[in-house]
This record gives structure tokens, sequence and C-alpha cells, in this order.
């Protein structure tokens, strides 16, 4: 157990290094993309090939480390995401949009990779304690919501080229994250392990649980990425400052991970989908309040809940997940799931800008609700189904 506990504190470490240098650039991506496309509908696309990094990436990576262990793996994945770091400041310097877009590939593909902390850290767990230890390892990306945009407002205008430095800051967290990477102790899988089958992916992937997991943890990231993603923009257009975005980013980021602390808790006391169910509740709350008004404290509190709901609905849906399958077939299973989510938040960054550019900020929020749902359809069928159920 002491084991556990130490492998969960240095993912958790990793995890607030990967989210530090995700909330600078959920501040930075957009406005950047936006300082240097000519077709400013195009602005979020950096973002788009952020997620579209990190989509193509995750199945590869859980593949990879299944051969090579989770800790070669999480090596590669930050190597690559230092490359990318490094071809986004080059991009900024030069002023090269696309060049941007293929440097935001390389560091989606690090998070591609970095997903699998949190299944990292559940899968050397006993099953009472899997939801705790996606929990901890989430709540690292406190620390990240805490550094992250004040890093980014120090260093947006280090440079005479804007967000240049933001851009260079990122080789610190990798490099930190290579540092805490060398105490990991998670054993390279058996030859077993590494050879079994299971079943087919079609089989794991009908399970009712399954489709509840992915489904809510997808769209409940959808809906928070469609959001997060234009906030920075639309508060530029309603006239509120760099400083104003990134004080609310920072917020946003903390309410996503602030309520790991407890969450774990949560679903042993409540259950994982009455937990799901409250996060669905929290992300209709933030459309009702960023509908009301364009204030920055509109942009707070709508941003604050959305943090919340996210949090909710993906831990809940990886505690979910992780019962839908066996040891050999958590691969595939988990690498699935990665891939949708990341298609979803593909899918959504790049409708943000669009939408954001041609309908406004209201369209965008009118144009989550589906989405929200959708999400709370699929719980009150999986919870329906459960209680129907014979027992024995």
């Amino acid at each position: 157990m002491e084991l556990v506990k130490k492998n969960v504190a240095i993912l958790a470490t990793c995890q607030a290094m990967l989210f530090a240098a995700n909330s600078a650039l959920a501040v930075t991506a957009g406005l950047a993309g936006y300082a240097l496309a000519t077709n400013k509908s195009f602005a979020t696309f950096p973002v788009t090939a952020w997620v579209l990094g990190a989509a193509v990436t995750v199945i590869p990576a859980s593949l990879l480390m299944k051969r090579l262990g989770r800790r070669a793996g999480f090596y590669i994945g930050t190597l690559v995401g230092a490359l990318g770091a490094g071809l986004g400041a080059l991009a900024l310097y030069s002023g090269n949009f696309w060049l941007l877009c293929v440097a935001m590939v390389g560091f989606g593909s690090y998070n591609g990779f970095a997903q699998y902390y949190r299944f990292a850290a559940a899968d050397a767990a006993a099953a009472d304690f899997k939801s705790t230890a996606i929990s901890l390892v989430l709540a690292g990306g406190l620390v990240g919501g805490l550094i992250g945009p004040q890093l980014s407002n120090l260093t947006v205008d280090l440079f005479p080229t804007r967000y240049l430095g933001t851009y260079l800051s990122l080789l610190i967290y990798a490099a930190a994250v290579m540092l805490a990477l060398t105490a990991l102790r998670i054993p390279i899988p058996s030859e077993a392990e590494q050879t079994e089958v299971g079943r087919p992916l079609t089989t794991i992937a009908a399970q009712p649980a399954y489709i509840v997991a992915v489904v809510g943890a997808a769209l409940g990231f959808g809906v928070m990425n469609f959001l997060m993603v234009a906030t920075p923009i639309a508060m530029g257009f309603h006239g509120h400052h760099y400083e104003s975005a990134a004080f609310v980013i920072q917020w946003h980021v903390i309410a996503m991970f602030a309520p790991s602390f407890v969450t774990g808790g949560l679903i042993k006391r409540f259950g994982v989908l009455n937990v799901m169910f409250a996060g669905v509740l929290m992300l209709a709350g933030c459309v009702a309040i960023a509908l009301a008004g364009i204030a920055v404290a509109n942009f707070w509190f709508a941003l604050v809940l959305l943090g919340i709901g996210w949090n909710f609905l993906y831990i809940g849906g990886t505690t979910l997940l992780t019962e839908t399958y066996q040891p050999a077939e958590r691969a595939k299973a988990q690498g699935f799931n990665d891939l949708i989510l990341f298609l979803t938040q593909a899918v959504t960054s790049l409708a943000s800008g669009w939408l954001l550019e041609r309908g406004g900020w209201v369209t965008i929020n009118y144009m989550a609700m589906p989405m929200i749902i959708v999400v709370a359809v699929a719980l009150g069928w999986l919870l329906l189904k459960r209680r129907l159920a014979p027992t024995d």
C-alpha cells in the first residue's frame, strides 16, 4: 500500500506539471492563434490541433505502455511534448500560424500519453482505493491551476514577441515531469500480460456501463472544452482585459481539480452514477449563468461550475470504466475511451472558434445544452437498468 501511495504522489506531481502547462495554454493558445491567423475563424485551430495530437496518440500510447511499461511511455510522451513546446516558440517568433498548429499536435501527443496517469494509479490500486487514487492524481491539477495562469501572466510579454515566453516556459514543466518520473515504480507488464488478448473491443464497448462511462466523460469534457476555449476570446470581445481572462481560467482550473480531494469519497458514499448526475447539474448551472450576463463575475461563476461539473463526470466516468475490463483488456479499453474523449474535444474546440466568430458567446452556450442532455439521459438509462436488473 505504501508503494501505491508513493506512486500516486508521483503521478499527482506529473499531473500538476501537465495542467500547469495546459492551463497556461488554455489562456494563450486561442489568443496566439487569433493573432497569427489570417482568417480569424481558424483562431482556435491550434487548440484543435492540440486535441487531435492527443487523439491520434492515445491508442498507440496505451499499446506501447503495455509493451514497455508506464514509466517508459511517460518518458517518451514528455519528450515529444518538449519538442512541441520548442516548435511552438519558434512558430511565434517567426509568425507562422501553421507551424504553431504542428507544434500543438506535438504537445497534444504529450497529453495523449499523460492521460494514463490516472489509469496507472487506478490499475495498481485495490478495488476500494481506485476512485480515491484517480481523484488524488487528478488533484495534482489544482497546483497546475494555481501556477499555470500566473506564470502565463508573467511570461506573456517577457519577450517582444507576445506569448513567446509562455511557450518557452512549457519546457520547464517538461523537465520537472522527467525528474519526477525517475522515482516512479510501476512494474513492466509480464510476458503473459503483454501477449494475452482478452475479449474483443466490440464486446467490451457494448456493455452499458462502458457506454455510459465513455459518454459521460467524453461529453463532459466536450462541454468543458467547448466553453473554456471560447472564454478568453469572448471576454476580449466584450472588453475584458487579458488579466481578467487569466483570472477566470485560473479559477476554472482550480474548480476542475480542487473537488478531487473529496470526489472519490463522494463516489464511495453516494455511488458513481449519482455523483455524475451532480456533474450534469453543475454544467446546466454553468450555461444558465453564462447566459445571464457578460460581466467578469458571470464568466467567473460559470467557469467555476463548469470545472466542478467536469470533475464529477470525468472522475465518475473513469471509475465506472474500470469496472468494465480485465487486466489483459485495459490497453484497448482505456485507449478507445480516451480516443473518443479526444475526438470529442477536437470537434468542440474547432466548432467553438467557428461558432464564436459567427454567433457569439450566447450561441456557444445554447449549443452546449444538447450534450448535457445526452449525458443526463445516458445516466438515467443505466440507473434504470441497474434498478430493474434481477438480483440473486
